[in-house]
């Protein structure tokens, strides 16, 4: 590594896999880009000897089946281990088109939303247990579009706080986290103020989360989709960073505390879609001379808290190239160019901890499970301890022992008391001489 960049090694560097299919592959659309030469094209990236840690999925054909059976997961794994990478967060396909259903639809639209949520967090838990995945959470959004969603704001946003609840019901049973991406194309999450709303009406901040992208932010700030919301007015002068930089506070102030889940990405203050794709932030290259944002710095907002200091909330940091044209996608430069904006921001922004394998990061379900069988076995080593003092088998024989040499002297003095009493008495010629010679 060289000396120019920081000791960092969190929050790790992904890159985003879904850039490849969405806004491709539909009649008149760009073909999409298969899933193999997305992650050679990610592991061929490097810069100053440092590359990418790992990738983001989205769990849809042709990439990954929603429907993929436990082979195809454990190969799916293999795939990017072989590669060096882990997998962080996986996107759920909620969408009509690809089998889900509205979040705010009727009951049929919801189960179907719900029962792909489910599909996707058994995949994400089955990836956590293979050790090829130690972090990173479902994404999902309200599959509905503004416009359907403006015709009863207050229902419709009910409904979908109804919906999200329930996918963090299946979501907490699978031991994972949702978060919500806030882009102004999904109706009830269309601006800042209502994506805070709803994650409020929910209000399960341990299961669902905010997804934060950079280029999807911005357009916050300026109110598309929701000019009621907007902290900065459309055509206001670029050139005062000032400005930008207290609508950025303002913004980051009320989704930080919510925020999980974060894109670095770069937006020149439009909107852009292609394919069947809705128009959304415009996901500009990092180098792009219309680019609108500060990177680095404007990476700091969503990393740091208010008190300036790092949050350490967000393992891991994905760059989400949606909707670039596949001639740029293709060239080894791009990626470059990308992996040394994030290496930046890990420069800026990151931390140090411990290096661990991802198997042993991937595996608090087994630590915990050993923590509760041990305190159990911890109490009886106590016990037994507590015993050792209180047993008589070794203090018995030692009274024995003091006991013996005891009774030794007392034998002997009774040997001698034995003695003296047996003694004969004097004859009785003996007793009368010795009276004759006292009397002489």
């Amino acid at each position: 590594m060289s000396a120019q960049h920081s000791h960092s090694n969190y929050p790790k560097l992904h890159n985003a896999m879904w850039p490849g299919l969405v806004g491709k592959g539909s009649p008149g659309a760009e073909p999409g880009i298969d899933l193999d030469t997305m992650l050679d094209l990610t592991a061929k990236a490097e810069v100053d000897g440092i590359r990418f840690d790992g990738v983001d999925l989205f769990l849809c054909d042709p990439h990954v089946s929603i429907d993929i059976g436990d082979d195809g997961l454990k190969r799916l794994a293999d795939k990017v281990r072989s590669r060096g990478f882990v997998i962080g967060s996986v996107v759920a396909p909620v969408w009509p088109p690809t089998g889900g259903g509205s979040a705010m639809g009727n009951e049929e639209e919801r189960k179907l939303f719900v029962g792909q949520v489910r599909k996707a967090c058994r995949i994400a838990r089955k990836l956590h247990e293979l050790g090829v995945r130690p972090y990173g959470v479902v994404r999902i959004d309200s599959a509905c579009g503004v416009a359907d969603w403006a015709t009863n704001p207050e229902a419709n946003q009910k409904k979908i706080a109804e919906t999200f609840s329930e996918a963090c019901n299946v979501a907490e049973d699978c031991g994972e986290r949702l978060a919500a991406e806030g882009e102004i194309c999904w109706g009830g999450m269309h601006s800042w103020k209502r994506m805070v709303e709803l994650l409020q009406r929910v209000d399960r901040p341990r299961t669902l989360g905010f997804q934060a992208d950079m280029a999807h932010t911005l357009l916050y700030v300026l109110g598309y989709n929701a000019p009621e919301d907007a902290i900065l007015p459309p055509d206001w002068d670029w050139s005062d960073p000032r400005r930008l930089n207290e609508a950025m506070n303002t913004l980051t102030s009320a989704l930080r505390p919510w925020t999980i889940d974060f894109h670095v990405a770069q937006n020149d203050a439009t909107v852009h879609g292609s394919g069947t794709h809705d128009k959304t932030g415009h996901h500009c290259l990092p180098n792009d001379p219309n680019g609108k944002l500060n990177i680095v710095h404007h990476a700091g907002y969503w990393l740091h808290g208010a008190d300036g200091r790092l949050t350490k909330a967000i393992r891991h940091i994905c760059w989400d190239g949606c909707m670039f044209p596949n001639a740029v996608m293709m060239q080894p430069a791009t990626w470059n160019d990308i992996l040394r904006v994030m290496i930046a921001v890990r420069d800026a922004h990151g931390w140090r901890e411990e290096a661990q394998s991802a198997v042993q990061a991937a595996a608090p379900p087994a630590e915990i499970k050993t923590r509760k069988v041990a305190k159990p076995l911890i109490a009886k080593r106590r016990k037994a301890v507590r015993r050792k003092p209180v047993k008589k088998a070794t203090r018995k024989p030692a009274r024995k022992a003091k006991s013996k040499p005891v009774r030794a002297k007392l034998s002997v003095k009774a040997t001698r008391r034995k003695t003296k009493t047996v003694r004969k008495a004097p004859s009785k010629r003996v007793t009368a001489r010795k009276k004759a010679k006292r009397r002489k």
